[in-house]
């Protein structure tokens, strides 16, 4: 049966299509129609093509075995100065951030009333001491006169009880004479601990009241420092075997998470694991000599747990992932790159350590594996260490700097 034209214009045009598909395809090494062949011409086709990589090399070194974190920085100790008497405020000693001691005087409410209490306790029992006295006078002469049958027992009597009612007395004003000064040296307001005073929370002028909602200042202790964080459940056994092993040391980095800016050391672990999260809160001590760490600051935490000591180690980026594991490419006789199957251990950032059998000696590739293949080609780019000297090469100069050099030539000429 003979098929319209227009359809067959169609069949014709999907034809030519699905031809030139297959050619870009083809091109492109997206289909393989010769099979391990075809495969095996595209690696050749890989391999003539030599690619720019820069190298490194393996080392035997002791690696630190680390934990990290993100914790929040909180102050040794923070008491908020408050009144404990009424009274108006009538002098602030400190200046908002200034360091103080303990002892050192922060504020005065008006003394007056208190001094006067004071001035009142004293009087009083100099009154009563001087009625004491007098009463010891007459129990001796009423002594005295029972001796010589000239008085009465019950006047002895008498006289001793009021003595010893005067001597409770004398005792009674000083107990309130120590009240009184108590109260006094409260008008006077020191700082409990050292540290740094934050922003006064009141002004000169103001009535106090020990019931007040705000104090008078807050002092904060910076030296040394705290920095709380949590690690997973499955670091215990590891912090407990550091701590157990003497002072386990603890760095806070900066954003970067390399930059060291304190060190310290473990202090507390929780005696309980969030059954929520599955974490356990640590405190670590920082001496914070410098005040690079402030309360209420986040900074990234990093402890070292163990030391794997004398292991081969490789630059991490030359560590590439497989679908059978691990491998790394090496740097081959005659500019080429060797692939290599490797097992590991412990990798972070900067370094991964090799626990299967390593030729220390070999060179590593670090960059470049986008077109690397097994049996590739390679050049070393120009700045490598390993390339046997300076950027450049062989004395080359940059090109913007041989044009200057014509430019400075042709002016001088």
């Amino acid at each position: 049966m003979k098929l319209p034209a227009d359809r067959r214009i169609v069949m014709a045009l999907a034809v030519l299509a699905v031809m030139a598909a297959g050619g870009a395809a083809w091109r492109a090494g997206l289909i393989f129609s010769g099979g391990d062949a075809e495969s095996e011409r595209r690696n050749e086709f890989r391999r003539d093509r030599i690619v720019s990589v820069s190298v490194g090399s393996a080392k035997i070194a002791d690696v630190p075995v680390t934990i990290d974190a993100v914790g929040t920085v909180q102050a040794l100790n923070t008491v908020t100065a408050r009144t404990q008497v009424d009274g108006r405020l009538v002098d602030l000693a400190f200046t908002e951030g200034q360091e103080v001691k303990r002892g050192d005087v922060l504020a005065r409410i008006d003394p007056s009333l208190y001094q006067a209490q004071y001035d009142q306790a004293v009087a009083r029992k100099a009154q009563d001491e001087a009625n004491l006295a007098n009463a010891r006078i007459d129990a001796s002469r009423y002594q005295k006169l029972l001796v010589g049958n000239f008085g009465s027992k019950q006047q002895y009597a008498t006289q001793k009880a009021l003595v010893a009612q005067l001597e409770a007395q004398v005792r009674a004003d000083q107990a309130a004479i120590d009240n009184a000064r108590t109260t006094l040296d409260y008008a006077t307001i020191r700082s409990p601990i050292d540290g740094r005073t934050g922003i006064r929370l009141v002004d000169v002028g103001n009535i106090l009241h020990p019931g007040d909602a705000s104090g008078i200042v807050v002092v904060t202790q910076l030296k040394p420092i705290w920095v709380v964080f949590t690690v997973p459940q499955q670091s215990l056994p590891a912090l407990q075997k550091a701590q157990g092993g003497g002072a386990a040391k603890v760095a806070a980095l900066g954003p970067d998470n390399a930059s060291v800016i304190e060190t310290g050391e473990l202090s507390v672990i929780d005696n309980q694991i969030d059954a929520q999260t599955g974490t356990v809160r640590v405190k670590a001590k920082f001496q914070n000599p410098e005040l690079a760490l402030w309360p209420g600051q986040f900074v990234n935490v990093r402890i070292v747990v163990d030391t794997l000591k004398n292991v081969v180690t490789l630059p991490s980026p030359a560590v590439q992932r497989g679908p059978n594991g691990a491998f790394v490419y090496l740097l081959g006789p005659g500019g080429t790159a060797v692939m290599k199957n490797i097992a590991t251990g412990r990798q972070d950032d900067q370094v991964a350590v090799v626990t299967s059998e390593f030729d220390v000696n070999a060179k590593v590739i670090v960059s470049g594996f986008a077109r690397l293949s097994d049996g590739a080609k390679v050049r070393i780019a120009e700045g490598e260490g390993a390339a046997g000297g300076p950027p450049g090469g062989s004395g080359d100069k940059p090109r913007g700097e041989r044009k200057r050099k014509r430019d400075a030539d042709a002016s001088g000429k």
